[in-house]
């Protein structure tokens, strides 16, 4: 072969490797600037993708692309920078994907599976979010436009997910020849068919009443400015309910006349209306609670008997063959601090399940008289514990926000019933506003009584 074939055959190869390159550099150099990874930015000692095309002549295989992960990783990086100016569409699929990858990895941002379940986590995102949009609402007034909007999209992607719960149930289906075949079909799971668009309702329904608000006859004042009338320490006492909650506003009316009694009658049917969506909302979530199943580690740290969990006392009391009335025994407790309410009903929550247990225990005994020591210990344990959930229930009636119990907490916390979570969650933050605006009313109706009073 001569040198003039040699010569040919070198530019042909350079020119074939000359279009790879080409080829490469231009797929590199389509990329925006906040499209590339901070990992491979320019430097003197490593190739990149914007070094010349010279540098790149002599390599093979050329450098590779950054990663797509390392490309979305860099435009969350340069999100702030000039070059990248993300529409509200592309704002608004970024939280979707925050809050979906947040949900995949159970809130372990590590990825190394270490978090919680499904369940729980959705029931955290709808409980942060209650606390981002209502958390810092002490005021009767309509909900900004920002956060209202926030609700509505976070809390419809998470409900989304129940569309998907479905339940199997036996069907028949006609085919084209005529026959009849039976198929299993799927519909919505009952209580979620049931209880979803009960909560949605009641949402929409707080939502209204807040918006309601937004020309009232009645205003608010922080703590420390001087009302109309004399210093705020005073002012306090005569228009808030609530003398030791001095972070919240309060609420002031015209003074003499108060408010008109249009407003008054108002007032008082929306006060009426949040009362009767936080009995539904408390009704939902102790229905869907009662469903959840008892964590083992509950069970395991029950004493051994209800005597001990309630006390010498408070099991005399239980235990009397008398005629048992709940609030009679709570008025001699005379208890009044919700923190003392709470421990109470964690005791007498504990003794009922002991009590429960007991009597669904079966034994072998084979002596006459060992039955019917049995039976009767059965029917000891059933009287108690029905006395005991009785007691339960008018704690709970008589302290309405009352914090949830020690069983309560162990539900939700080792719950994995995803469409339980959804349920028991959206009732609870709905619970907790509706419970809420009722105290903001009474506030208002407390401080029109004491301006026409005065």
């Amino acid at each position: 072969m001569d040198s003039s074939s040699q010569c040919d055959e070198n530019s042909s190869s350079e020119t074939d490797l000359d279009r790879s390159s080409t080829a490469i550099d231009s797929t590199d150099f389509s990329r925006t600037i906040s499209d590339v990874s901070s990992f491979s930015e320019r430097s003197e000692d490593h190739s990149g993708p914007y070094e010349s095309h010279s540098h790149l002549r002599g390599l093979w295989p050329p450098p590779r692309r950054p990663s797509p992960g390392l490309n979305r990783l860099s435009m969350k990086q340069h999100s702030s920078d000039v070059f990248h100016k993300r529409s509200p569409a592309e704002d608004e699929l970024e939280l979707v994907k925050e809050k979906f990858s947040k949900l995949l990895l159970g809130e372990d941002m590590s990825g190394s599976g270490k978090g919680v379940c499904t369940a729980v986590a959705i029931s955290n995102s709808i409980t942060n979010l209650y606390a981002t949009v209502f958390g810092t609402r002490h005021k009767l007034e309509p909900l900004p436009l920002e956060k209202k909007a926030m609700w509505r999209r976070e809390m419809d992607c998470l409900l989304s997910v129940c569309d998907y719960i479905v339940e199997f149930y036996p069907s028949s289906q006609t085919l084209p020849d005529g026959t009849t075949v039976e198929v299993m079909a799927t519909r919505p799971r009952s209580d979620i068919y049931i209880n979803l668009p009960a909560l949605e309702k009641l949402d929409a329904m707080l939502i209204d009443i807040l918006d309601s608000f937004h020309k009232p006859e009645f205003w608010y004042i922080d703590d420390g400015k001087k009302s109309f009338s004399s210093g705020s320490s005073s002012f306090r006492r005569l228009s808030h309910r609530n003398e030791e909650k001095w972070w919240l506003p309060v609420p002031c009316v015209p003074p003499d006349t108060g408010i008109s009694e249009n407003g008054r009658k108002n007032l008082q049917q929306k006060r009426d209306c949040a009362n009767q969506i936080h009995k539904a909302a408390v009704a939902i979530n102790s229905g869907v609670l009662s469903e959840m199943e008892i964590p083992d580690s509950f069970l395991a740290g029950l004493a051994k008997s209800g005597k001990i969990s309630l006390g010498e006392s408070l099991y005399r009391a239980i235990s009397t063959p008398e005629r048992f009335s709940p609030d009679q025994l709570l008025d001699q407790l005379n208890m009044s601090e919700e923190h003392d309410a709470l421990e109470l009903a964690d005791h007498v929550e504990a003794a009922m399940y002991v009590w429960r247990r007991k009597a669904s225990t079966h034994h072998s005994k084979s002596s006459w008289k060992m039955v019917k020591e049995l039976v009767s210990d059965e029917d000891k344990n059933v009287m108690l514990a029905s006395r005991a959930e009785s007691l339960l229930l008018s704690i709970k009636q008589r302290f309405p926000s009352l914090s949830q119990t020690t069983l309560d907490t162990s539900k939700i916390q080792y719950n994995k019933d995803v469409g339980q979570a959804i349920l028991e969650s959206y009732s609870r933050v709905l619970e907790s506003l509706a419970f809420n605006m009722v105290s903001w009313i009474d506030d208002v109706l407390f401080a029109d009584k004491s301006a026409r009073k005065s």
